[in-house]
């Protein structure tokens, strides 16, 4: 998908055709949308081709007057992703990479997959909003990002909570698994959160990108959020460790409990079964063959039983 947008009197206004100071949205491009792209736009193809990469690691490169920055978004995956590849599993979130070319002329944003954070830039929700500005807009977007994070790792925080209420009575692997799966979302959000640091770190030393007066102060933010951010990754991820162990503690306690349960019952419902047989047997001089002898005798016993299964704590 091909989208151009450029600011019109500090309005966000979808255009036909790149223009200088436009906004240029290639999202899971097909390679007429690159070709269109390359044909208006002087810049290698090798930063789009980059920025489709699902393995790209955050980095920033410079070439010819054009600057890419790629950075790892939270991304997170719909139950309809879920059905229809096999890759993502039972994870519910993830990141992927997303490319932001700056050119003499414009900025341009390339992503593998539809998400949050650039639709709600070509939604207007981010303002104010300066396509000519192409430093504030990148550091915007990095903003944007950083809150994403850090709303994600909340909602990561409440579903581990959830799971956590049923410890005590869970006997399956349904909640472990599920606990398992939030914890390798925090793995991917840690690995990719270290890496957006360090290349925020490199653009606010301004070496790379030109940094200006009044986009100082929203790159310091950008940069506290991502670092709150890994703070909450690994203190989560501290947690859910912790709470696997003590998951698969209780599971194996719960199913112990209900051996013993099991093991007593078993116990009181052979006894009626040996005296049974006992008096079944064609045998002669057996003590006191009446039938009303078998029930009482059964009965006393298994009561001696219960008390002292009782007294042990087997039930």
């Amino acid at each position: 998908m091909l989208e151009i947008y450029k600011t019109n009197n500090g309005i966000l206004e979808k255009i036909d055709k790149p223009e200088k100071d436009a906004w240029i949205n290639l999202t899971a491009p097909t390679a007429e949308e690159i070709g269109t792209v390359l044909d208006n736009i002087e810049m290698e193809n090798t930063f789009i081709y980059a920025a489709l990469d699902e393995e790209e690691t955050s980095h920033i490169e410079c070439e010819d007057g054009c600057t890419l920055v790629i950075v790892d978004i939270p991304y997170h995956i719909s139950d309809d992703e879920k059905s229809n590849s096999t890759k993502y599993g039972t994870v519910n979130y993830t990141t992927v990479p997303l490319g932001i070319i700056l050119t003499p002329d414009n900025i341009i944003t390339v992503c593998l997959k539809e998400n949050n954070i650039i639709n709600d830039f070509a939604d207007g929700k981010v303002k104010p909003l300066y396509t000519n500005m192409k430093t504030r807009f990148l550091l915007q977007i990095m903003y944007k990002m950083s809150t994403r994070y850090l709303q994600y790792l909340k909602q990561i925080d409440k579903i581990s909570n959830t799971l956590e209420s049923g410890l005590n009575k869970s006997m399956q692997n349904q909640e472990l698994i599920k606990l398992l799966d939030l914890k390798k979302s925090l793995v991917f959000f840690s690995t990719s959160l270290k890496a957006d640091e360090a290349t925020i770190e490199r653009i606010m030393r301004g070496r790379v990108i030109k940094m200006y007066d009044e986009d100082q102060d929203l790159v310091e933010d950008v940069l506290i959020e991502i670092k709150q951010a890994i703070e909450m990754s690994s203190i989560y991820s501290n947690i859910l460790s912790g709470t696997m162990e003590a998951f698969a503690s209780i599971i194996s306690n719960n199913l112990n409990l209900v051996m013993k349960t099991l093991t007593s019952l078993t116990i009181i419902m052979a006894i009626p079964t040996i005296y049974a047989s006992f008096y079944g047997m064609n045998v002669s001089a057996i003590p006191i063959p009446n039938f009303w002898f078998v029930v009482v005798v059964s009965i006393l016993t298994i009561a001696v039983v219960v008390i002292v299964l009782f007294r042990n704590r087997m039930f």
